[in-house]
């Protein structure tokens, strides 16, 4: 990727601190943070540059990585943790050209990993029963993605059904999976991967015990995963005083035949 900053790109600005602070470059308008600087004046710059706003301080400019973008997307609902949507993507095995359905889209954060893993080839159809909700994910997608013509966005209630068969990968982010697995399993294909997230313990045994009873799944696994990040400054090598441990449960099973 040309290391230029664009008009619209999605740019974060770093402080001395580490604080991050994203950003689009709109044309015609102004980045502020603690002071101020017209867009244009960093639009053409390459990443990795400083730039000083009109309060005197600098910052460092890039583009955000997913990890960056998704705890300052723009939301109204909790999105997934990007230690989760790493470890969901692998086990999930999401792969360039898969047709994957997400159920529940909430601000898009899924939604932008699905579109960046299954490439221009691959197709994602995400169902949305909130309309506030597929408006923040519209928006989300076109700011920090681009276009997506293999998108779709479907507001419906998909625990009345998914109007797709044969799919690769399902991706389900509702309060209630276990009520969803016949219409789940309508969707998929034989060997398809069905990948549930659920933040609670309650969450896990009933869908548990749904994909146990029901016979069109098998290959369980139940996981969460934990992050604990270091800081090495001089001689103090230690970790970080806050640590993101329990965000959500992920649940991965296979269609049978």
């Amino acid at each position: 990727m040309d290391p230029t900053l664009r008009e619209n790109d999605a740019v974060i600005f770093i402080d001395r601190k580490g604080r991050r602070y994203l950003k689009l470059l709109r044309p015609g308008q102004r980045i502020i943070i603690r002071g101020e600087i017209a867009a244009e004046r960093v639009v053409g710059l390459s990443e990795g540059s400083r730039v000083t706003l009109s309060g005197g301080e600098s910052f460092l400019v890039l583009r955000p990585t997913y990890a960056d973008l998704v705890p300052l997307l723009p939301r109204s609902a909790q999105v997934i943790y990007p230690k989760d949507t790493g470890a969901m993507l692998l086990w999930g095995d999401v792969f360039p050209g898969a047709t994957v359905i997400e159920g529940g889209t909430g601000a898009g954060a899924l939604t932008l990993a699905l579109l960046r893993a299954v490439g221009p080839e691959g197709r994602v159809i995400s169902y949305e029963v909130r309309e506030d909700f597929a408006a923040a994910a519209r928006r989300n997608v076109a700011a920090f993605f681009g276009p997506a013509p293999n998108w779709s966005l479907k507001l419906r209630d998909l625990y009345l059904g998914f109007e797709e068969t044969g799919a690769d990968r399902l991706f389900l982010d509702l309060p209630e999976p276990n009520r969803a697995l016949d219409v789940a399993a309508r969707a998929l294909r034989p060997g398809g991967v069905l990948v549930c997230y659920v933040p609670t313990t309650v969450q896990i045994k009933e869908t548990a015990d749904a994909l146990a009873s029901d016979g069109r799944f098998a290959e369980t696994e139940i996981f969460e995963t934990l992050m604990r990040n270091w800081q090495a400054k001089g001689l103090s090598v230690r970790p970080v005083h806050r640590m993101v441990a329990h965000s959500g449960f992920i649940i991965v099973a296979r269609r049978l035949v």
